[in-house]
């Protein structure tokens, strides 16, 4: 198996929480790739046109691609800021990408957020300057995933489609 998961949307819309639970249910051998943990904490830079985490971020893909049978690459990924990234997944990974956009109201995407450990890090003023409605990316061909499914289903969904592929 050498796949490749992609988790996009707006802020507080679930994609890490997911992430890291398919993290869990894939095992030993899965790499998750954060956008946050990537910027943030490692390069302590902000996003943007040109983003500065851009070159690292596909340096990660392709070690994942050569040494771990699931990737999981999770962000808002702006898709005009992000499409080298998406174009170096799909030149990595091919066919064997599973895509997913979370399209989440703006209203449930704060009240998510208010229940996260880094809610007073930023609140509803800064998600609105970053909110980008249904963002999707022409190039992934992604699912989409609304406020509707538990994050079991969810889950339970994802891990499916890429088990059974």
């Amino acid at each position: 198996m050498h796949k490749l998961i992609i988790l996009r949307g707006n802020s507080g819309s679930g994609k890490t929480t997911v992430a890291k639970k398919l993290q869990e249910l894939f095992g030993r051998n899965t790499m998750l790739i954060s956008q946050d943990v990537v910027r943030r904490d490692i390069l302590k830079v902000k996003d943007g046109e040109n983003p500065p985490a851009l070159p690292l971020l596909k340096e990660m893909l392709q070690y994942g691609s050569s040494h771990c049978e699931v990737v999981i690459l999770e962000g808002i990924f702006i898709a005009d800021w992000y499409q080298l990234l998406f174009e170096a997944a799909v030149n990595l990974y091919g066919a064997d990408i599973y895509a997913y956009y979370f399209d989440i109201p703006f209203e449930e995407t704060v009240r998510r957020h208010k229940t996260k450990p880094n809610c007073n890090e930023f609140g509803e003023a800064e998600m609105r300057q970053w909110w980008k409605e249904k963002d999707y990316s022409e190039l992934l061909n992604e699912k989409t995933i609304t406020a509707e499914p538990s994050l079991e289903t969810i889950v339970k969904d994802i891990y499916s489609a890429v088990c059974s592929a």
